[in-house]
């Protein structure tokens, strides 16, 4: 959207509605068919009532320089991926709302390329008994992992976008791709086929055209995306300092970790 959570509004949603254009917020997450059929596993009540969310996106950083200065992206980790585990939370239980974060994120590794983060762990509490949690890195090696959990009352269900749907390879030389984000592939790994199906993008793409063509509501907007971004500010006030913050959230910050002191993140980074 933007870094600034009143440009959202101003900028964009309003503009928008004014001019009667859509606001189409790509989340591919929840286009992603493995994901789509877990989303339908706990719709038909095979795992009973919802009770805990996971999801975990990690890799060793992104390919393009804009995601490690955050005067262009923002911040670290949680901008970047953060972002689709709390849009794809709120798809799996979209009736109910998220009222407090709790949040620690840190920079471990990456502290020469980057002001922030590289580390975040995210505690989502919902309206009702269910709690997300979701951990995103930029320092794992190795293959990159995608991974949901929906624990229930009746039954519980795994899903693994990448290494759950790839073939086991091993490679002295390393392969030409296997998965996006990936430093080596030298060894044992993950080979990928299909990456873009497997995550949704085209099915996404295809959602978004026939909203156009067709004047349908998209299943996800650009309030979605200023939702997802009062969140994230809520997870780096959380951080910063120390506590639990309850929803509604406000903040006028120019770009979102500057609700995060230094002082915090290499406190983090001592231990």
């Amino acid at each position: 959207m933007t870094n600034e959570l009143n440009l959202c509004q101003s900028k964009l949603i309003d503009v928008c509605k004014v001019a009667d254009a859509k606001l189409m917020y790509a989340e591919e997450l929840c286009f992603a068919p493995k994901y789509e059929r877990l989303k339908a596993l706990l719709d038909d009540g095979a795992l009973g009532e919802p009770v805990l969310f996971k999801q975990s996106e990690k890799h060793d950083g992104p390919n393009s320089d804009h995601f490690w200065d955050i005067e262009s992206s923002g911040g670290g980790v949680t901008m970047d991926m953060g972002c689709h585990a709390i849009q794809f939370f709120r798809c799996l239980h979209p009736k109910k709302n998220i009222k407090l974060v709790y949040a620690q994120i840190m920079t471990r590794v990456h502290q020469d390329k980057t002001e922030g983060e590289d580390n975040s762990i995210i505690i989502l509490k919902l309206e009702d008994v269910v709690t997300a949690i979701m951990e995103e890195s930029w320092t794992k090696l190795g293959d990159m992992d995608d991974k949901v959990e929906v624990h229930g009352s009746e039954g519980v269900a795994y899903a693994d976008i990448l290494q759950g749907n790839s073939i086991q390879t091993y490679s002295n030389k390393g392969v030409d791709y296997a998965v996006e984000k990936i430093g080596n592939t030298i060894g044992w790994g993950y080979t990928m086929f299909e990456g873009s199906w497997n995550h949704g993008f085209p099915q996404e793409f295809k959602h978004l055209m026939d909203c156009v063509k067709n004047d349908k509501q998209p299943l996800v907007t650009g309030v979605d995306g200023k939702t997802v971004q009062k969140l994230i500010l809520a997870a780096y006030e959380s951080t910063e300092t120390g506590k639990k913050v309850l929803l509604p959230f406000k903040s006028d910050v120019d770009i979102p970790y500057k609700l995060v002191e230094e002082s915090i993140v290499v406190t983090f980074q001592l231990f």
